[in-house]
């Protein structure tokens, strides 16, 4: 069985050491696996909620598209594209916040990070927050519940939009009576979590404390070089949890090279040595896609011809047949296919006996009994009020679905032969 697996990178900046760790790496590494459909996106509109330099987004894509080359993605193996090249995911969008509770997007966690923050500063609540960061999550769950991506690699951070794009497939599922959308699972790395950056907050674009992931080799050792670290001297013990240069070296290095850090660390390792192996461990896996990089780099044109021929290879398999089969499930139909449909139910309403209430000049009101012919059974005498007449109605159509049921006296108005012969006439004509 083929299990689907999608992650993606915001197009805001340059690809760090973070988004390797977290994303990257992971996720082609789940490419090569056997089993495994593979989707990779460049997620531009996502930028465009934090970013306003279009310079920016464009630069930042070809990184992006070209980091991912180099790491290993095999564009004819798996599926890559670029979010903006796929029109229906902005449309699924649309649906998706048809069923999205409110309640839900309130609590997401950079929309009330935005709002703590205003509140901390003695601003409006939601000064400079855009309906874009607060729908963020919707688009995020259109761009997982497109592709029925079954496994979402993310960082420890991102499970929230997980559980969100969960909750808005299931709402539609529910509400539309038809699972329209697999479910997914957050996958994360236990063992690396949130990569820290070079002030020990989350590794962030939005901090600039990040390392970029193909920096030349001497700005890497520089950047690793201001790692924050403690006061303590050479041989003093330190502790790894915490230390954001053991948690960057973990992400790097295998157990038995981890093992040995942490011993080093118990011995008193200095802080110096400590950052020159984190180096050479993160140069040596680094440098061999680093040339990659570089050469892809500076040939953009075909780049941008992989994106868009995966883009529409995707479309013409996957999303344009999935957006027809959601607009048919909400109701956005050919009108004359509704039409087709409303006919054939009248029609069929019409095959079937009716019972017609009328109010004559003189006041009283009538009900007479019609076959699909539109023939007449049944004739009732007058009624006062047009309650009478329904309760006989009533009663009439419990004769009809009674199979076996003694027929009630109703000898005011028409005898019980002549309910019996209309109901014996109705059953011969549906025989």
């Amino acid at each position: 069985m083929t299990t689907r697996v999608l992650t993606g990178i915001t197009t805001s900046g340059t690809p760090h050491l973070g988004n390797y760790v977290g994303a990257i790496r992971p996720a082609v590494a789940a490419s090569h696996t056997a089993g495994v459909e593979s989707f990779y996106f460049l997620a531009d509109y996502h930028a465009l909620i934090k970013v306003q330099e279009p310079s920016r987004v464009q630069r930042s894509t070809l990184e992006i598209a070209a980091t991912w080359l180099a790491c290993g993605l095999e564009p004819d193996k798996v599926w890559f594209y670029r979010q903006s090249d796929i029109p229906e995911i902005p449309e699924l969008t649309w649906l998706l916040t048809c069923v999205a509770g409110k309640g839900i997007l309130n609590r997401a966690h950079a929309y009330k990070a935005a709002v703590d923050k205003n509140r901390a500063e003695g601003e409006d609540e939601d000064a400079g927050i855009t309906a874009g960061l607060f729908m963020y999550p919707v688009l995020m769950a259109a761009d997982i519940l497109m592709f029925k991506a079954a496994k979402v690699p993310v960082g420890r951070d991102q499970i929230q939009h997980i559980e969100m794009a969960r909750d808005f497939g299931q709402r539609f599922n529910h509400l539309l009576g038809q699972d329209h959308f697999v479910l997914p699972e957050a996958v994360i790395e236990e063992s690396v979590a949130t990569l820290p950056g070079l002030d020990g907050r989350k590794m962030s674009k939005s901090y600039d404390n990040t390392i970029p992931l193909f920096a030349p080799r001497g700005e890497l050792k520089k950047l690793i070089a201001s790692i924050v670290t403690d006061s303590k001297m050479p041989g003093e013990p330190k502790e790894p949890e915490g230390s954001h240069v053991f948690q960057l070296y973990q992400a790097f290095a295998s157990a038995e090279e981890t093992q040995r850090m942490r011993e080093a660390f118990a011995e008193g390792i200095g802080w110096g040595d400590a950052k020159q192996q984190l180096f050479e461990r993160i140069d040596a896996e680094v440098a061999p896609s680093r040339e990659k990089y570089e050469a892809l780099i500076a040939r953009p044109v075909e780049i941008e011809a992989i994106l868009r021929d995966g883009a529409q290879r995707l479309r013409a398999k996957y999303a344009i047949p999935f957006m027809a089969e959601l607009r048919h499930a909400v109701g956005l139909r050919d009108l004359s296919q509704q039409s087709a449909a409303v006919r054939d139910k009248s029609a069929e309403k019409a095959a079937l006996p009716q019972f017609k209430q009328y109010r004559e000049k003189d006041g009283r009101f009538y009900f007479k009994l019609l076959d699909s012919q539109g023939e007449l059974l049944i004739q009732s005498n007058g009624f006062d009020s047009p309650k009478d007449a329904g309760q006989l109605i009533a009663v009439l159509k419990q004769v009809e679905r009674a199979d076996g049921m003694e027929t009630p006296e109703i000898t005011l108005l028409v005898s019980a032969d002549d309910v019996l012969a209309a109901l014996q006439r109705i059953r011969e004509a549906e025989a």
